[in-house]
């Protein structure tokens, strides 16, 4: 499977490369890490799922490893990721476990970790479980008798309360909105259609309808388009489509035209700065945000920092900064004043608040931004080579000029593959045919000088 712990937790296809086994040697792996932690008394493990059919498999191995070291679990069902990262920290556990693979097909499953704030596990905790199931350390001490840990149900009374901090979170009357709705199959069936029917939206459903193996199949934030059409049928107001997990969003406005990650940060971010919510009138994205979503938030006075990809690198440099408000292209928005992770749901009712108090419709919104043509190509280099680029002459000269050939209209990002030995080539401008060219030259040049 590769690293253990990516920037979204341990993932692969269930009962093929994620197994029972595995699962179980990280539930005892984290209960020893977790039992180090907490220090003379029993920890505490929230664990919530997705709807794929191998949830409960991983749910019960995982289970079995922790209470096999002492530890207590609760579990909550299924439930967003967002929604365990808050009551984790709002019930003062020691963990929380998410087992989901987000907007992956349902064949794949995973398994993410979070401290008892709600934000992911820091990497040294990370590194430390990945190594104990890694080398095989038998750290399991084989406790028996009123050592072990016990078990709970949490569905119900977890469901309730991330309702009502969802419900509760919003000030605007918000009723008078037709709005379609795309809960993926996933996650956020009943949670959204619990919150949304207690703030009176008008909401139609689609892909609320889960049954193990159809989460995110055609349907969620990572394949909109009947969403899309459902919104210009229904004569909708707006379009809401979370993916598998409930942590991203992507919307669609009274036209049908997509509203992407990039388009529903500046809105919210507007919104926020006018109400005086806006810390330092900063928003945090990632270097993949496009140029003319960063030219939007410059008109309107707003300072855009660039973070890695990865919601996990948007939330690390947003808290060493003081940034309030951040999230990335593909959907993930994090409003850290009330929430540790990418949140879709309430992301939505951000959006909603924002839309009901412009008075506007979502398309005028959502024009304010132009998307430049964006170009993404791969230079196929030696592993070894790939953080090379940046110290060739003869590459930086060259990306040096195709800047200048922008004129200021775009940008180059170059950036090494995490997994791959690839360096991936991106340019963005006004005229995509022109910045395939450059992206061409770019690539030949870099796997010359790079093989």
């Amino acid at each position: 499977m590769g690293r253990f712990f990516g920037t979204d937790g341990v993932r692969g296809i269930a009962n093929k490369e994620l197994t029972g086994e595995l699962a179980y040697a990280l539930g005892v792996a984290a209960g020893y890490v977790l039992g180090k932690q907490v220090k003379g008394k029993k920890p505490s493990v929230l664990i919530g799922k997705d709807t794929r059919i191998s949830g409960d498999m991983l749910e019960a191995a995982i289970g079995a490893g922790l209470l096999s070291m002492g530890c207590d679990i609760m579990r909550a069902g299924v439930l967003p990721t967002p929604g365990i990262a808050y009551l984790t920290r709002k019930t003062e556990a020691t963990a929380g476990v998410v087992i989901s693979a987000s907007h992956n097909t349902f064949e794949y499953n995973g398994i993410k970790l979070f401290d008892t704030n709600g934000f992911k596990l820091a990497d040294t905790l990370e590194d430390m479980i990945a190594e104990i199931v890694t080398k095989g350390e038998d750290v399991n001490s084989h406790i028996t008798g009123a050592l072990l840990g016990r078990a709970g149900i949490f569905a119900d009374e977890a469901l309730k309360t991330y309702v009502s901090f969802l419900s509760g979170s919003v000030r605007e009357d918000l009723s008078s909105l037709r709005v379609v709705v795309d809960c993926a199959n996933g996650a956020a069936c009943k949670a959204a259609r619990q919150v949304f029917s207690h703030l009176g939206v008008q909401a139609v459903y689609m892909g609320s309808k889960p049954d193990g193996t159809n989460i995110n199949d055609a349907r969620g934030s990572t394949h909109p388009e009947a969403m899309q059409k459902r919104v210009v049928r229904e004569q909708a107001d707006v379009g809401l489509a979370f993916d598998g997990d409930a942590d991203r969003l992507i919307c669609a406005d009274e036209t049908g035209a997509l509203i992407d990650g990039d388009k529903l940060m500046y809105i919210c971010a507007k919104a926020m700065k006018e109400s005086g919510k806006l810390a330092g009138n900063l928003l945090t994205a990632t270097v993949m945000s496009n140029h003319g979503f960063a030219e939007a938030l410059a008109r309107e006075g707003i300072e855009l920092q660039r973070a890695d990809v990865g919601d996990r690198y948007v939330i690390e440099l947003m808290r060493r900064t003081g940034s309030a408000f951040g999230g990335e292209q593909s959907g993930h928005l994090i409003f850290l004043d009330e929430n540790t992770t990418g949140d879709g749901i309430f992301a939505a009712l951000r959006f909603l608040e924002a839309l009901r108090r412009s008075g506007r419709k979502a398309s005028g919104l959502a024009g304010e931004v132009t998307i430049y043509p964006q170009v993404l190509k791969n230079a196929k280099v030696k592993n070894e080579n790939k953080y090379s680029y940046d110290k060739d002459e003869k590459i930086a000269a060259a990306i040096c000029e195709t800047e200048k050939e922008l004129g200021g209209n775009g940008r180059v990002l170059i950036r090494p593959s995490g997994t791959e030995p690839l360096v991936r080539v991106m340019l963005e401008g006004q005229d995509k045919m022109d910045l395939g060219h450059m992206a061409d030259r770019l690539v030949r040049l870099i796997e010359i000088r790079l093989r």
